[in-house]
């Protein structure tokens, strides 16, 4: 299993900035929601401020908290800063019979289908290992990430070779504070998985927040499948602004 690291640090300016993993839908939070992604990992680190604790409901006392330095350093200060938490908690022998686990699973706290974006990140590592090793398997790749429907490369969906993270920051150094994940992954030998389910769609805005409620709200309705337009659930959504 690999170890997770939640990143929960931003200054979700985009929502006037309020609180991005404390955002309630459909009765939960962004976090607790990104936390359900904890039962296809080992360890489990949220990246934070202390104040975003009460939004991981009652996981937050069964995991790793960590804060960026600085703080709103950025993800690749928070990437470095849960790498460290996981490193700490091995070496303290809290589970001496599981080290840091050689993948990283690495979730924004803003994606509210993080358990089935795991999934897919799973599910294409144990493809890739089942393959010839030229076809790309896992000793050929440094990590695996989704991509968006329109192509976009979605860094914060990524299961990443635990070693290659800790080298890139090492060689960051004091530069992974404000440093882009873009930049860090930077020589990774990456794979990127087309997400045709928007399983690793973020909720970064309030009509996003909307459009997600109206989608939690039926289980008929999901990221890839959602309710027409002008359909009663089309329009049940919060006014959210």
């Amino acid at each position: 299993m690999p170890d997770l690291i939640v990143l929960a640090g931003g200054s979700g300016s985009r929502l006037g900035g309020v609180d991005k993993a404390a955002v309630t839908i459909a009765g939960r939070t962004l976090l607790s929601r990104a936390l359900d992604a904890r039962a296809l990992t080992a360890r489990t680190v949220v990246v934070g401020p202390e104040s975003s604790r009460p939004a991981a409901g009652a996981a937050a006392a069964e995991v790793l908290w960590a804060l960026e330095d600085p703080p709103l350093g950025g993800p690749a200060a928070g990437v470095a800063a849960g790498l460290a938490a996981l490193e700490r908690d091995a070496a303290a022998g809290a589970d001496a019979a599981a080290p840091t686990a050689d993948w990283v699973l690495l979730l924004a706290c803003d994606l509210p289908w993080a358990a089935d974006a795991a999934r897919i990140l799973l599910d294409a590592a144990e493809d890739a290992a089942d393959a010839p090793a030229d076809a790309g398997a896992p000793d050929a790749l440094d990590g695996i990430h989704l991509v968006d429907a329109d192509g976009r490369d979605q860094w914060l969906a990524g299961l990443y070779r635990a070693s290659a993270l800790r080298a890139a920051v090492r060689r960051a150094d004091a530069d992974v504070r404000g440093a882009r994940m873009r930049d860090l992954l930077a020589g990774f030998r990456l794979r990127g998985i087309r997400d045709d389910s928007n399983a690793g769609k973020d909720v970064d805005t309030w009509q996003a927040v909307a459009a997600t409620e109206v989608l939690l709200a039926s289980p008929a309705n999901t990221p890839a499948n959602p309710p027409a337009p002008g359909s009663d659930a089309a329009a049940s959504g919060p006014a959210c602004g």
